[in-house]
C-alpha cells in the first residue's frame, strides 16, 4: 500500500512541476497579451479549465503525502520535508495566487498580473524542490540507501 501511495506521491509532484512551469513561462505572461476586449472570458476560461487539472493532482499529491508523512517507516524526514513543501504551495496559492486571479475575473489588471507572475515564483520553486526530494528519493530506494 505504501509503495502504490508514494508512487501517486512521485507522479503527482512531478505532473505539478511540469504544469508549474509552463503556467509560470506561458500562462501568466500571456495574461499581458490577451486581447482585452475578451479579457475576463479568458480568464474564467483559464481558471475553469486549469482547475480540473490542477486540483485533483494537487489534492492526491497533498493526501499522499500526509499519509507518508505519517505510514512510511522509511525515509520519514524526507517524507516531512515533502509535506511541508507541499503545505507551503497550498498557502502561497491561496494566499498569494488566487486573490490576484480574483481580481483579474473582473478587469484587466497589469498590477494583478505583474503581482501573479512575481509570487508564482514560489511555487515554481518549491514544485522543483518537491521534485527533487521524489528523484533523491527514487534514487536512494533504487541504490539501496
Amino acid at each position: 500500500m505504501i509503495d502504490s501511495i508514494l508512487l501517486v506521491n512521485i507522479f503527482s509532484s512531478f505532473f505539478m512541476c511540469g504544469v508549474i512551469w509552463l503556467v509560470q513561462l506561458v500562462h501568466y505572461p500571456f495574461f499581458f497579451r490577451a486581447d482585452r476586449t475578451q479579457f475576463t472570458e479568458h480568464i474564467r476560461f483559464h481558471g475553469f479549465r486549469i482547475s480540473f487539472i490542477v486540483l485533483p493532482v494537487m489534492t492526491l499529491e497533498l493526501i499522499s503525502s500526509i499519509l507518508l508523512t505519517i505510514y512510511a517507516p522509511d525515509f520519514q524526514a524526507l517524507h516531512l520535508i515533502g509535506l511541508i513543501v507541499v503545505l507551503l504551495i497550498w498557502v502561497s496559492t491561496f494566499l498569494l495566487q488566487v486573490p490576484q486571479h480574483a481580481k483579474l475575473v473582473d478587469k484587466f489588471d497589469e498590477n494583478a498580473i505583474l503581482k501573479l507572475v512575481r509570487t508564482n515564483w514560489i511555487r515554481t520553486i518549491l514544485w522543483s524542490i518537491k521534485s527533487g526530494l521524489a528523484l533523491y528519493l527514487i534514487a536512494s530506494i533504487v541504490l539501496g540507501h
